[in-house]
C-alpha cells in the first residue's frame, strides 16, 4: 500500500483544527489550529501545511445528524471543503465525525485541562480523530489482499 500524505480538517465557524499523519500512514497527530479570517486567508494557512507536508489529500469531518442526514452546518462545511479543495487542487474525502468533538473533549477532560481555555486544542484533537478514523478505515479496506500486520 503506497504511502499517502493526508491532512485531516475539523472545520468550525471560528477555527479549523488541522492534523497530519506520520510517514507510516498509521498515526494521526494534531498539528495546529487555524483561526479563520476570510476564505483566502484560510486557504493560505492550509496551503502552508499542504506544501510543508506534501499533502495529496484532504480529509474533512462532516457532522452528520444522528439520523444520518447532512444538516445545515454539515452542508456549509462541505461547501467550504469543496472550495478549499478546488483552490488547493487536491481531492477531498469526507468522514462522519458525529462523535469526534465529544471524544476530543473527553480526552482533554481526562488530562484535567479546562475546556474553555483549550478550544484550539479540542479542534486539533478532533482533526486528529477524524484523520485517524479515515486511516483506520483505509487500512482495513486494504487488508483484504495480504495482511501487512
Amino acid at each position: 500500500m503506497e504511502k499517502l500524505s493526508a491532512l485531516g480538517l475539523d472545520v468550525g465557524s471560528k477555527r479549523i483544527g488541522v492534523a497530519g499523519c506520520d510517514g507510516t500512514g498509521l498515526i494521526a497527530t494534531g498539528l495546529t489550529t487555524i483561526n479563520r479570517t476570510s476564505f483566502n486567508g484560510d486557504v493560505e494557512q492550509v496551503r502552508e501545511w499542504v506544501e510543508q507536508r506534501q499533502v495529496q489529500l484532504l480529509v474533512v469531518g462532516l457532522p452528520y445528524s444522528m439520523d444520518g442526514t447532512l444538516g445545515f452546518q454539515a452542508r456549509q462545511i462541505k461547501k467550504f471543503a469543496k472550495r478549499l479543495a478546488k483552490a488547493l487542487q487536491l481531492p477531498v474525502e469526507y468522514i462522519d465525525e458525529r462523535l469526534t468533538s465529544v471524544e476530543a473533549e473527553e480526552l482533554i477532560k481526562g488530562e484535567r485541562r479546562s475546556l474553555s481555555q483549550n478550544k484550539g486544542l479540542i479542534d486539533r484533537k478532533a482533526a486528529a480523530l477524524i484523520l485517524q478514523q479515515w486511516l483506520d478505515a483505509r487500512r482495513s479496506a486494504n487488508t483484504g489482499s495480504g495482511n501487512q500486520g
